[in-house]
């Protein structure tokens, strides 16, 4: 079917944005658990995604029979049991997807029925699948495992996933075409003790790379991850290399072809990115390290290092820094890589004849998966060089990398000093930033710096993730007072973060009322808000006035006109005024008048469907004159003080292309 009638016959669906209809729908991928949501007060229900192609829906009293791509969330947990090419019927609200792929967005918050049964040799796959899984256990080292061989990342952490992705490792988890690569070679190697020819080595090679595409879904970005690796194939066992460039077009075209999408898919342009180094650099970079190292370990070395410097420039581009700690990463992991993921890929295939012979292959490569986690956790806790996203950062990339290969080396190197001299003064945000109020999306995270790695920290967002790399950049250590506002999970989720590899003191949290004080060196902290009536959530938070010789803040959670009005004649003005439930329309004139702040911090996601910060708020704010920062505009939020006299600097600070994080 062409793409324009899809378009024409998506466009039934178009009439019938965000209405409810009976749907029924083939899936295409495996359901993969979304990201851990909060929204305000309450942890949102666990939800699952995953491809499917619509063919009938029955909605407003019509019914219509299409065949079209769209993506299904749900929250019913039985979808995880539900195999590609399965049917199931439910009740969907169609949505208007953003994403280009699909045709629409469909979300049900009840129970799917399935319809269909999986085939034998689905039941087959999916017994495979699971058995590595079992197999490889829990933990980081665990889930590591599935991830490297099947691009199965169910078992992973969010922290873990969020250190691979800072490390520069997240691509061992994602199936692509050193995947195939790796397995490939390893079966041709094998098929040298069974044939002579060459011919029907490369034969043998391709039946087993057939095996693994189904192994682990055709899905589009497989399926180009494999014909990125039948190049390399080509190339090495025909012993070619001149043919290799335009076998690599070959292959571009036939993918681009077959799924025209690909060609706006950022994973697409990786994929012929990290293949043309490995296709072009890598025996130069062997060469060069073989003066220095054993072959093996210059072997090791180069596919890494290839690919990342054709990579690099596409990757700053999407994800806005770059790691200098990752080209370290990868090199320290490659030699570990083409291990684990041959003796995975046995076990898995052996898995459901021998469950305990799959676990003892595991077994010995599981200390190889912890050398992995190990490093990813390393690196990433080193700061990155940030970039404008978009064109920019792809052009200051790409000039280092072709530096790289054209300039003289003293040349280089003066460049590559002057890159990192820039980043590292325009860093964020920086170690003697007194007050940061941290970028945790639709949440609160407030960072008191006290210096000598010691903070005081008023709440901790929704994200453990985003709360942890915020004090990392802060290098705090040590929290001796921990204020956890209120019990709402956009105050609070962040925890485990927030704790992570860090001693903490005192901890307020509903045990606290007004009058209460704490003073840590020249930091005096007092309570002014709850006292003992009975309040809901948000009129119950904590609130605190905190004083230093050099600037006074206010941070009062959640509380809302009903309460602010009780204190607001007890107040006294503040430099610093955390606004309290992320600027929304509940304020209380009085109350904000009394604080009359130099500055204000409204701490609000981007997009948040809560309208805030409201207009009314904002404008309440500029009638006492007070200075409005937002993290939904500005990012993480950095006050410096002396004598109360303040200077701002925030992470989306427009003049800051080049930081250092």
């Amino acid at each position: 079917m062409s793409i324009r009638q899809q378009s024409l016959q998506s466009s039934a669906i178009a009439n019938y944005f965000d209405q409810s209809g009976e749907v029924i729908l083939k899936l295409s991928t495996d359901p993969q658990r979304t990201a851990k949501a909060v929204s305000g007060r309450n942890f949102l229900p666990p939800s699952f995604s995953a491809l499917g192609s619509l063919e009938k829906f029955n909605v407003a009293g019509k019914s219509f029979d299409l065949h079209v791509p769209v993506r299904l969330i749900t929250t019913d947990i039985s979808i995880r049991e539900v195999l590609p090419g399965q049917r199931i019927k439910a009740e969907f609200r169609i949505l208007k997807s953003r994403e280009p792929r699909v045709a629409a967005l469909l979300i049900s918050n009840g129970e799917i029925e399935v319809i269909s049964q999986p085939s034998a040799w689905a039941k087959a796959l999916a017994s495979i699948r699971l058995g590595l899984r079992i197999a490889s256990g829990s933990g980081d080292s665990g889930s590591l495992i599935p991830g490297m061989v099947l691009g199965d990342t169910s078992l992973q952490s969010d922290e873990f996933k969020s250190d691979m992705r800072r490390s520069g490792l997240t691509h061992l988890v994602a199936v692509s075409g050193a995947n195939f690569a790796i397995v490939s070679a390893f079966v041709l190697w094998c098929m040298q003790f069974i044939f002579r020819g060459t011919r029907m080595r490369v034969v043998a090679t391709a039946f087993a790379l057939f095996a693994f595409i189904a192994l682990v879904r055709p899905s589009p970005s497989v399926l180009r991850a494999a014909a990125m690796a039948a190049v390399l194939l080509i190339a090495f066992a025909t012993r070619r290399g001149k043919d290799s460039l335009p076998a690599l077009g070959f292959a571009i075209a036939i993918v681009v072809i077959g799924d025209p999408w690909q060609g706006r898919d950022p994973g697409f342009a990786l994929s012929v990115l990290a293949t043309a180094g490995l296709l072009l650099l890598s025996a130069s970079i062997i060469s060069f390290f073989e003066r220095f190292l054993p072959k093996l370990a210059a072997q090791a070395m180069a596919p890494p290092m290839a690919a990342m410097l054709f990579c690099a420039p596409v990757i700053v581009a999407l994800s806005g820094f770059l790691s200098p700690m990752s080209i370290a990463a990868n090199l320290l992991a490659a030699p570990v890589v083409a291990p684990i993921t041959i003796v995975a890929f046995i076990a898995a295939l052996i898995s459901p004849l021998s469950p305990a012979l799959s676990s003892i292959l595991v077994s010995v490569i599981k200390p190889m998966a912890w050398w992995i986690a190990t490093v990813a956790h390393w690196a990433a806790g080193f700061r990155v060089i940030s970039l404008q996203k978009g064109t920019l950062g792809f052009f200051i990339v790409a000039t280092l990398v072709l530096l790289f290969f054209l300039a003289p080396r003293k040349i280089l190197v003066i460049v590559l000093l002057v890159t990192l001299g820039l980043a590292y003064t325009q860093r964020f945000p920086g170690g003697d930033w007194q007050v940061v109020n941290c970028d945790v999306g639709q949440g609160d995270g407030l960072v008191v710096n006290l210096g000598n790695h010691r903070a005081i920290l008023i709440d901790t967002g929704p994200d453990p993730a985003l709360i942890d790399r915020c004090l990392k950049q802060l290098s705090i250590r040590e929290i001796p007072l921990l204020i956890l506002t209120h019990g709402h999970a956009d105050h609070i989720a962040g925890l485990a973060g927030a704790v992570k590899d860090r001693k903490v003191g005192t901890t307020w949290y509903g045990n606290v009322q007004r009058g209460v004080s704490a003073k840590i060196d020249t930091t005096q902290v007092k309570v002014l808000w709850p006292d003992s009536g009975s309040y809901d959530a948000n009129n119950s938070s904590i609130a605190v006035r905190i004083d230093t010789p050099d600037y006074s803040l206010f941070a009062g959670g959640d509380m809302e006109p009903l309460t602010q009005a009780v204190i607001a004649a007890e107040l006294a003005p503040v430099d610093i005024y955390k606004v309290s439930h992320h600027g929304s329309a509940y304020q209380d004139e009085a109350f904000t008048r009394a604080l009359s702040p130099q500055i204000s911090l409204i701490s609000a996601g981007i997009g948040n469907s809560y309208g805030h910060p409201a207009l009314g708020t904002l404008e309440l704010l500029a009638q006492v004159s007070a200075k409005v920062l937002r993290t939904d505009t500005d990012g993480a939020i950095a006050i410096r003080a002396q004598d109360h006299r303040l200077r701002i600097k925030t992470s989306k600070y427009h003049f800051a292309f080049l930081r250092w994080e």
